[in-house]
């Protein structure tokens, strides 16, 4: 039997006609990442390029933003990681190589089926030696409506775009996409005619900063510098007439832009969104650590689709609602900065932008819309009875299970809020910041157990019962509480859970509950329940009149329910219906129990009415949302959840 102390009063602003936000970006956000994975299907790791360590890419493409056409120069810089006779890139086979260089010298190459490049190298480059090759291709990169590289138009005028993620960079340019090797550093040179047919310039967008633009009669190419580690499904760029301007972040006297390339039918409306993005990296900062690429910039390139691709450096924006760009600045850390080391580990992505995107909300707009956005999560989550965070690899082939709205990006977003919980913020935040400091990690790749070490490591706790329950394990706990009065200010609370799926056998979380007393009084507390039948006793200083299970949507739960004295063995005879109910409800009750009173109170504990008990009890008065019925009866007090459509 544990002792529940008294632990904290709340006090909660009533607001009334407040602006209440949720996350309304996400289903864009979602559909777009997801679109963007079509290819992962064919797209699988290729164990040929697994012998090789890229250090460094010159890329020089030509391109016309009015044809969906282009030709490169890819210079690769790799190491040997054991002796080497051959060489693969990747690269679809639509695409044409021209020839192999090495030193000017040409190289044996074989394209085929697998949408390979193999090349004969001259010699055997031996195990550690770092060595170099040009591939010269061109092509019409094959679109599949979504795909890697985009020629369309906005307002008449001509684009191009690509967007890679996870296995399209190989549709554009000859490559190595896995998630395990990033390349050090890349130099983008893209040559374009200088103007469009209106006459306005194009401008390009890429990774890392603009170094120059060369005109070259009608042509012009520009030239950018990325020189952080970098996997290839992040490097993009996006050509048409942009208009750019950009906000400067201060970041503690070492300020850096942020740099939008705009469409310019869109330019007042994009201006009067985008500069808020340097308080969400002001935000971020604080929080975790200097944005990861402050030597170089951050930046939003207008594209074709609704949501947006967190690209190294720069994000590609379908929109510029705050929600859109939180979600995709977040991945500057978690995703770009430390990528997934797996498709099986996508929530160290997704869910992680997910709840960044929230904090904003959070410290942005307050309480009562942080505890909206964690209403809407938990009840999406908890609207299927199974699925895990972690990714079966048997689902690795499935894009719409890894780009999960409910799976890959709500639920870890929520157990990253249960975690914050279960440590607190100190501890929480010392953690993340460690796991992105780690050099293990930084500018590297991590997987969910890197994860748990680091916060295993910052917290001194064995975290594995809390990982295996949330990210391993499938669903979700419902919490029945038992209450027996002991006096007026004491009562004893069994404690039983239920789980949704059988891949958990028991979820050991701490239980937040609520005391609202008969005058208005209010106390929040936590029962640490490790086990089925736990008895807690609890002591308030006031009269204890109602009790709710979560209230502030904290825990990943659902159909918790308060059963008073004798309730148990009647919970099934005693009930009201229907609900969710419209104008009025109607109670069951067993013959023998007679009602005395009836009691309708808000969430916040607030008597609303005190209707006479009758068998029709109109509710028509009653606003929408979550209320509280207390009946005293001949048999105890009893308490049932309503709701109000």
């Amino acid at each position: 039997m544990n002792k529940v102390l008294f632990l904290v009063f709340v006090l909660l602003s009533v607001i009334t006609n407040a602006q209440i936000i949720i996350d309304n970006d996400h289903a864009s956000i979602v559909e777009s990442e997801t679109k963007s994975a079509l290819k992962i299907i064919q797209g699988t790791r290729n164990l040929n390029t697994g012998n090789y360590d890229l250090k460094y890419h010159r890329l020089e493409f030509t391109v016309d933003p009015s044809v969906a056409f282009i030709s490169g120069d890819v210079t690769s810089y790799f190491v040997a990681k054991e002796d080497l006779n051959e060489i693969t890139f990747e690269l679809s086979n639509n695409m044409i190589v021209s020839q192999v260089l090495q030193r000017g010298n040409p190289l044996t190459f074989l394209q085929n089926n697998d949408d390979e490049v193999v090349i004969t190298l001259p010699q055997i480059q031996n195990t550690g030696v770092l060595d170099s090759l040009t591939i010269s291709y061109s092509g019409n990169p094959i679109s599949s409506g979504f795909g890697s590289f985009e020629q369309s138009t906005h307002n008449g005028d001509p684009i191009i775009w690509t967007l890679s993620e996870p296995f399209g960079a190989k549709g554009w340019w000859p490559c190595k996409q896995d998630l395990n090797d990033k390349i050090d550093a890349i130099d983008i040179y893209v040559t374009t005619p200088q103007f469009n047919a209106s006459n306005e310039e194009y401008m390009l967008a890429a990774n890392g900063l603009e170094q120059s633009q060369v005109i070259n009669g009608n042509n012009k190419t520009t030239h950018f510098k990325h020189q952080y580690p970098i996997p290839a499904y992040l490097i993009a760029i996006a050509v048409t007439n942009y208009e750019i301007y950009a906000h400067t972040v201060d970041n503690n006297g070492n300020p850096f832009e942020v740099v939008n390339y705009v469409y310019p039918e869109d330019i007042n409306s994009a201006q009067a969104s985008t500069g808020i993005t340097v308080d969400i990296i002001d935000l971020y900062t604080n929080l975790f650590e200097e944005y990861p690429y402050a030597s170089e910039k951050y930046g939003h390139a207008q594209f074709g689709w609704g949501g947006g691709m967190e690209h190294t450096t720069v994000s590609f924006m379908g929109g510029f609602s705050r929600g859109l760009i939180a979600h995709e600045l977040a991945h500057q850390w978690f995703g770009d900065k430390i990528t997934c080391g797996s498709w099986q580990d996508i929530w160290l992505n997704e869910g992680f932008a997910t709840y960044l995107a929230a904090l904003v909300i959070e410290d942005f707009d307050g309480a009562p819309n942080f505890k909206a956005w964690r209403v809407d999560k938990v009840n999406n989550i908890t609207s299927q009875t199974n699925g895990s965070v972690y990714i079966p690899a048997a689902d690795t082939t499935s894009v719409n299970r890894i780009f999960s709205s409910r799976l890959s990006y709500n639920k870890p977003a929520m157990v990253l809020h249960m975690l914050r919980k279960k440590l607190g913020d100190e501890v929480f935040f010392q953690g993340m910041q460690a796991y992105l400091d780690d050099a293990n990690y930084a500018y590297g790749y991590a997987k969910t157990e890197d994860f748990i070490f680091k916060m295993e490591e910052s917290s001194g706790e064995d975290l594995t019962e809390f990982f295996n329950d949330w990210i391993y394990g499938e669903g979700y706990p419902g919490y029945q509480l038992g209450v027996h009065r002991l006096n007026a200010s004491e009562i004893s609370i069994t404690v039983n859970q239920t789980q949704s799926d059988n891949s958990v056998s028991f979820f050991e979380a701490p239980v937040p509950i609520r005391i609202y007393g008969t005058g208005g009084e209010e106390v929040d507390m936590i029962l640490e329940n490790t086990v089925n039948g736990e008895e807690f006793i609890v002591e308030a200083a006031f009269e204890i009149g109602i009790i709710v299970v979560d209230p502030e949507y904290d825990l990943i739960s659902r159909n918790n329910s308060v059963l008073g004295v004798n309730d148990h063995t009647m919970a099934s005879d005693f009930f009201i219906f229907p609900n969710p109910a419209k104008n009025e409800f109607h109670i069951q009750k067993p013959i023998d129990l007679t009602i005395y009173k009836m009691e309708v109170f808000d969430v916040l504990g607030r008597l609303i009415s005190s209707p006479e008990v009758q068998e029709n009890i109109s509710i028509e008065t009653l606003n929408k949302g979550l209320h509280f019925v207390r009946f005293e009866t001949d048999k105890g007090t009893f308490q049932r959840t309503l709701l109000k459509e």
